[in-house]
């Protein structure tokens, strides 16, 4: 029996996918064509293009009909996730209309294909108190497949990355186990580079003269938690000189500022971070000059003088009234930590001898990593390798497009195992055709290209 895997590759993205299976019919000896892909942005189209020369990249999925896809064995999709509506359904969240994964449903029935991979974020499981996921389970059933989903995290597949996404997949014969035999845990050291070109910038000259490089392992640099991990502006001095007394009062606000009795005593419902006034802050920190200390550090830019917010009822730029974090107007002022996820040009150093967080766009550059005896950002090698792309493959873009693309891709060696079994499924279930009989008319599905 000769095989040939065909699949397609929708909102393919940088075509993590795509390796991941092409990888498991290669270790499998097995041929393997992508016969369709589909992405919209025009630089994962670019770098898509770059690393499969032959791809042909059709547009926006919702515009291409089924008849216009070729036929083809699996389906591969790292679909968005969107709120589905329970309008006008009793039982509510029914219908998966007007939402991305419709077109995956409809290509499922028109097209009939073996099997499916699709991957996505892991708040899905919990997205609308776990109904979404619910909706496109029963939706995927209902199309006879039999449906697995389980959330996976990439350091139990060799990856030094703590990653959790989920997997659902399906077939029409078997359903695929997505246990993992947990590997040996990695380390970023694994795949770090070295001899790289360091930061010389202010902000990291400021850093290494208060710590050494071990020292900085690790650590992270923001004003919204504290902990001996968290390295603070104010540490720094990045504002502004702060005097002993004030980083106590600092340490102290920073702290405060997150309890529950303050709302309950404004009113208000409580967040993460509420303006404390003067006198309540001299309740915690007495000190004759504690206005001017606090003054000081709202002029030097550590504090903001702002009202307290709380969940009000506006009317949106539609008519309609939603509910919102406003300020409260008629309340009393007070101090805040001034806070910002992204504030500083770097928010964590990587410990060499332990894993990444969770890689996203919009910070991935803003990660440092220790190089000799100085600081400087992941390279995109790096950034590749710890999404298990291969070492030929190539992103030849400006570092932020490349991390934009990469903090939204797939890690591959997941992939590669999932679509390994799924193709498994497929020969074994080859193995049990005979005299000839095509699979379609045995089991209801293409498989295309089998020769006996």
């Amino acid at each position: 029996m000769s095989t040939t895997i065909k699949f397609i590759d929708l909102f393919a993205g940088i075509g993590g996918m795509r390796l991941g299976l092409e990888q498991a019919c290669k270790s499998l000896e097995i041929k393997s064509e992508c016969v369709f892909t589909s992405e919209i942005k025009s630089t994962a189209i670019k770098v898509y293009q770059q690393n499969f020369s032959e791809a042909k990249i059709w547009g926006d999925i919702t515009e291409i009909s089924s008849a216009e896809i070729p036929d083809f064995d699996i389906l591969l999709a790292g679909f968005p996730c969107q709120p589905f509506s329970s309008a006008g359904t009793r039982q509510g969240f029914l219908d998966t209309r007007g939402t991305l994964f419709f077109e995956i449903e409809r290509i499922l029935k028109d097209k009939s294909p073996f099997g499916f991979l699709l991957e996505n974020v892991e708040g899905l499981v919990k997205h609308d108190d776990g109904r979404t996921l619910a909706t496109i389970l029963r939706k995927l059933e209902e199309l006879d497949y039999r449906v697995t989903c389980e959330v996976l995290n990439a350091k139990d597949f060799g990856i030094p990355q703590d990653r959790k996404r989920v997997y659902i997949t399906g077939t029409k014969t078997n359903p695929i186990s997505l246990k993992n035999t947990k590997k040996d845990k990695p380390v970023l050291s694994d795949i770090l580079e070295t001899g790289c070109p360091t930061l010389e910038t202010n902000f990291v000259k400021k850093l290494l003269a208060q710590y050494s490089v071990d020292e900085l392992y690790g650590k992270s640099i923001k004003d919204k938690r504290g902990g001996e991990d968290n390295i603070h502006s104010w540490d720094l001095e990045l504002k502004g000189n702060v005097s002993l007394e004030q980083k106590e009062l600092l340490n102290l606000l920073l702290k405060q500022r997150r309890r529950k009795n303050w709302s309950a005593k404004k009113g208000i419902q409580w967040m993460d971070g509420i303006p404390l006034t003067l006198d309540e802050i001299e309740t915690f920190y007495q000190h004759k000059n504690l206005k001017q200390m606090l003054d000081d550090l709202a002029n030097k830019g550590y504090l903001k003088y702002e009202h307290p917010k709380d969940i009000q009822e506006v009317v949106n730029k539609d008519g309609k009234k939603v509910k919102k974090r406003e300020y409260r107007l008629d309340l009393p002022k007070g101090y805040n930590i001034i806070v910002g996820k992204l504030s500083f040009p770097i928010n964590k150093i990587l410990n060499p001898h332990d894993i990444a967080p969770t890689l996203v766009a919009t910070d991935m550059q803003k990660l440092a990593v220790v190089d000799g005896k100085g600081l400087r950002c992941l390279t995109i090698r790096e950034g590749l390798r710890l999404f298990g792309f291969p070492e030929d493959y190539q992103i030849n873009l400006p570092i932020n497009k490349a991390f934009d693309l990469l903090g939204n891709t797939v890690v591959v060696t997941v992939v590669q195992e999932i679509t390994k079994r799924i193709v498994i499924n497929i020969v074994e279930t080859c193995r049990d055709v005979v005299d000839n009989v095509s699979i379609k008319n045995i089991i209801n599905y293409t498989l295309i290209n089998i020769n006996y």
